[in-house]
């Protein structure tokens, strides 16, 4: 199915590797043209070159740290008018909250809310000038079924939830959509630093915890990164103007509930 994006800007946030890398090689496999942006230059440009080689899209890669005013403007600098932002950053540490001092807190606000609803708001007044706007979120399917080590990302990430449910209502009439995308497990380094504590604790190996946990998942397995850049296209793509402020589990059917 053609997406109907070809040539549309999109800005895609943490993708150098895992979700977000996902995320751009689907869009650019749409003809769209791609900033991508991550902390590590070296690896971000390594992504870069291969999505450019194995896509021919256009791709401009921002070395910065979007969860800083510095970052944020450095990479709007690069592309200030995009039709798509795919927001995305790096969960906060698992742990007990016992332990998490309010300047955790704090970044982890910062980091998983703050940060998105700052591009979101730099970026949608121009969508609906242009009638045309999609933003997707990566959050995490601890906003629909918590998990008790990741206090911090569960918090965070449903105060974004909460308001994007307000603001997407407002702005669809423009076509303008903003939805989350909320993955559960995939074949990530996330997945596999959030077994370390696990494996820590059990006197196993990570490979075995996560093989463990490949099996009680009811697929049989965790997601792949080219499923969900697959899903972040399809909720990018001109197919979805009926479709906002929803929250898409990508899970394998580990959630188990119907609402």
């Amino acid at each position: 199915m053609d997406m109907g994006i070809k040539g549309r800007k999109a800005i895609v946030c943490a993708s150098s590797k895992g979700l977000g890398k996902g995320c751009a090689l689907a869009l650019a496999g749409e003809g769209v043209e791609l900033v991508i942006s991550a902390r590590g230059a070296e690896a971000l440009e390594a992504t870069a070159e291969e999505i450019r080689k194995e896509t021919g899209a256009k791709v401009t890669a921002i070395a910065c740290d979007v969860t800083t005013p510095e970052g944020r403007a450095k990479l709007l600098a690069a592309c200030p008018a995009p039709d798509i932002l795919v927001t995305n950053a790096g969960g906060p540490p698992p742990g007990d909250f016992r332990d998490w001092s309010l300047d955790d807190w704090n970044k982890a606000l910062n980091d998983n809310m703050l940060t998105p609803i700052e591009l979101i708001k730099a970026t949608v007044d121009g969508m609906i000038s242009r009638k045309f706007g999609r933003i997707v979120n990566i959050t995490s399917a601890s906003v629909k079924s918590p998990i008790p080590i990741l206090g911090m990302s569960n918090g965070a990430r449903a105060g974004l939830t909460g308001f994007v449910a307000g603001l997407s209502r407002q702005i669809v009439k423009h076509n303008v959509t903003i939805n989350n995308l909320l993955p559960g497990p995939f074949e990530t380094d996330r997945v596999r630093k959030t077994a370390e504590s696990a494996a820590k604790q059990a006197g196993k190996s990570i490979d075995e915890v996560l093989d463990s946990r490949r099996q009680q998942n009811p697929a049989g397995r965790f997601g792949t990164i080219e499923e969900f850049g697959a899903a972040c296209a399809y909720l990018c793509s001109g197919h979805v103007g009926f479709v906002t402020g929803q929250n898409l589990v990508m899970d394998g059917g580990a959630y188990n509930g119907t609402l």
